[in-house]
């Protein structure tokens, strides 16, 4: 595993507008960034990130089946009781799910470890699917990069297979939703819903706040059809909270992501996994948090069971240094996870977020962060197999 210095492409902006990649600079900082690349040895992707993101996501499958009958475990991921016997349900039928991503720390020599599962709003799809792939085929049309190099990302073609599988069982027409003025969640649900079509569904955009609920509870469109099914770039415990959260059981409206995401979600699922998986080579030592705890030790990160984009962090290092991020997420209860520093390359600390179709290990996406904390200033980076 090597990060390299390469060339931009001249004209990679005007690609990414012609091809409606519209949030690769935020707030006028780089989000896109070609300016390196990261290249694996087969076996590397092979042997430890697709091998252990297939025994990871079967382990986290396996849990699920585990919480939704157990009243204790669901109060300690903090899920109301209200929704417990939906979620249940939703399980019990196997409503289909899609996709999801989970947080590795690899440095191309020691097990990758699980930071945690992105596996109910994960972001960062649409640059790992369809742009990085784009960035390789010029970059070896020009001669930049040699012919024989490749990549790991099945994620497009598994994308598509899975919405195929979903689609004779799905009401149509099947609704993409995100919060209006977010960019990138906009940007990756167009990217979703070009491959509901490619996948032959019929599909509807909707902004989360468009959203309506009728007299009889069922979710509305602004025409006021009723909403059968709802790809939702919102997060459950988001809508749980809401107003309309109460009609969510009893409104027919099949999710995707269903339910039972909620679970997978959480990162209470990551003690969880370790309690039942105590010293897995792929696992982080990971405990709740609890009042008679005491005080943080060295050498273990603070997160909230909710919390997105590295927000509400606090990172003890067994040298002693402490790195916090500020953010919304302070409200819930929290887990300690046993620290284990994102590897550095140059003056970046690197992330992988290895993705999961349906059930597959399908590729990976790269970001980087100038702190040890990757947050919504992360850089994201291509790569390819040498």
């Amino acid at each position: 595993m090597q990060r390299i210095a390469i060339a931009e492409r001249p004209d990679w902006r005007e690609t990414a507008a012609s091809l409606g990649f519209r949030f690769h600079t935020i707030e006028g900082e780089p989000y896109w960034d070609e300016s390196a690349y990261y290249a694996f040895t087969l076996p590397q992707i092979e042997n430890d990130l697709e091998d252990p993101t297939t025994e990871l996501h079967a382990m986290a499958m396996a849990m699920v089946d585990e919480v939704v009958g157990n009243e204790e475990l669901l109060t300690k991921l903090a899920i109301p009781a209200s929704y417990w016997e939906w979620i249940a349900a939703s399980w019990r039928r196997r409503d289909p799910h899609l996709y999801g991503r989970m947080d590795l720390a690899y440095d191309g020599k020691s097990p990758a470890k699980l930071y945690e599962l992105n596996y109910d709003t994960p972001t960062a799809l649409y640059e790992a699917a369809f742009f990085q792939w784009v960035w390789l085929e010029q970059q070896q049309s020009r001669g930049q990069l040699g012919e024989n190099l490749d990549q790991y990302n099945l994620i497009q073609d598994l994308l598509v297979e899975a919405l195929g599988t979903i689609a004779p069982n799905l009401p149509k027409p099947l609704y993409f939703s995100a919060v209006r003025d977010s960019l990138e969640d906009q940007g990756t649900v167009a990217y979703l819903r070009d491959c509901a079509e490619q996948a032959g569904i019929t599909t509807r955009s909707i902004a989360i706040e468009d959203i309506g609920l009728s007299e009889d509870g069922r979710f509305t469109d602004l025409d006021d059809y009723v909403i059968q099914s709802l790809f939702k770039l919102y997060p459950l415990e988001f809508m749980f909270a809401e107003e309309f959260g109460p009609a969510l059981p009893h409104s027919g409206i099949q999710l995707i992501e269903p339910p039972w995401k909620s679970i997978l979600s959480n990162k209470g699922i990551l003690p969880l996994l370790w309690e039942k998986h105590r010293g897995h080579p792929n696992l982080l030592e990971a405990h709740f948090e609890t009042a008679d705890a005491g005080p943080l030790v060295d050498g273990w990160v603070r997160k909230p069971l909710f919390s997105r984009e590295g927000a509400n962090i606090a990172m003890r290092l067994r040298d002693g240094s402490v790195h916090e991020s500020q953010g919304p997420y302070d409200d819930a209860p929290w887990i300690r996870q046993a620290a284990h520093p994102l590897p550095r390359f140059g003056d970046s600390y690197t992330v992988i977020g290895s993705w999961v179709i349906a059930d597959r290990a399908a590729g990976i996406g790269i970001r980087e962060d100038a702190g040890l904390i990757t947050r919504d200033t992360s850089r994201f980076v291509p790569h390819v197999i040498v």
